[in-house]
């Protein structure tokens, strides 16, 4: 076996022991974000499960729930992908029967009924799991509005217990956090921002992400929800390649660029050993 092939050999198996330890961990590669706004919600989330050297899996992590006129939930899901499938299961089931979240008479009292359904499937799954060293790990961020009160943002534990946006911390994520977190901090105002910028600022945020992290990536679910709408017609998928998700790739890194050479210069002092005025470089 030549140099190339053991190299190549070596890499295939580390990245099968990664992903597997990944699973035990409860560490899945996925990002998702909710932003509230004095004019709506904005809800994103990838569409990646897993990734080793050569594979690739694809599952969608955003569900909807719709009474028209009445109340629409949007949940997005991360952690693991059969856990998050029989807790969206268990939810449609008593949804579509009329119960659940479509009584629920408030956001907090649907994100009460998620948290639920998360402990439904803990008892059944926890046990088995951790018998076999796999964490329970299940996280969801549930947006939507019920009539009668605005639209809201929760983050839903995997012990069923719910976290609520607020005016000072508009937004929400899930998974991989910190490379989209900061222009999230230093651009979202809830009572300034519109929806279409909060819309810009989550593919900006989605697009920092991957730019540092191969194993989040597209397709990108973005959907906007305006205040007492009571619809989910605003909604688009950015596919691997998008034109216009290049689009603004690109814009963004040059405008980032140019940014930084707008920048006034830094002054620097001598070596230490001098005493001496500063100098402009």
């Amino acid at each position: 076996m030549n140099g190339g092939s053991i190299l190549s050999d070596w890499l295939e198996r580390l990245a099968g022991i990664q992903e597997q330890q990944g699973h035990k961990n409860g560490e899945y590669m996925t990002y998702c974000l909710s932003i509230m706004t004095h004019e709506g919600l904005v809800m994103a989330s990838d569409s990646r499960t897993n990734a080793g050297s050569d594979d690739l899996n694809v599952a969608r992590k955003m569900h909807t729930f719709l009474q028209p006129g009445e109340r629409v939930f949007v949940i997005l899901c991360s952690g693991s992908l059969s856990l998050s499938q029989s807790v969206i299961n268990l939810l449609r089931a008593s949804f579509d029967a009329g119960e659940g979240l479509a009584q629920a008479n408030s956001m907090y009292e649907a994100a009460r009924e998620v948290g639920e359904a998360v402990r439904q499937v803990s008892d059944l799954d926890r046990a088995a799991l951790e018998r076999d060293s796999y964490n329970f790990n299940v996280h969801l961020l549930l947006g939507g509005q019920v009539r009668g009160e605005r639209p809201r943002t929760f983050l839903i534990y995997p012990q069923g217990n719910p976290l609520s946006s607020t005016e000072d911390s508009p937004f929400l994520q899930l998974g991989e956090c910190k490379y989209g977190r900061p222009i999230l901090d230093r651009g979202i105002v809830y009572e300034s921002t519109s929806l279409k910028s909060a819309a810009k600022y989550a593919l900006l945020s989605f697009d920092a992400t991957m730019r540092s992290n191969v194993t989040v990536g597209p397709p990108i679910e973005l959907l906007l929800y305006k205040n007492d709408s009571f619809s989910l017609d605003i909604y688009r998928k950015f596919r691997d390649k998008d034109p216009e998700l290049e689009t603004i790739h690109a814009l963004w890194e040059r405008s980032l660029r140019n940014a930084v050479e707008d920048l006034p210069d830094l002054s620097f002092d001598r070596h230490p050993a001098h005493d001496s005025q500063p100098v402009l470089l």
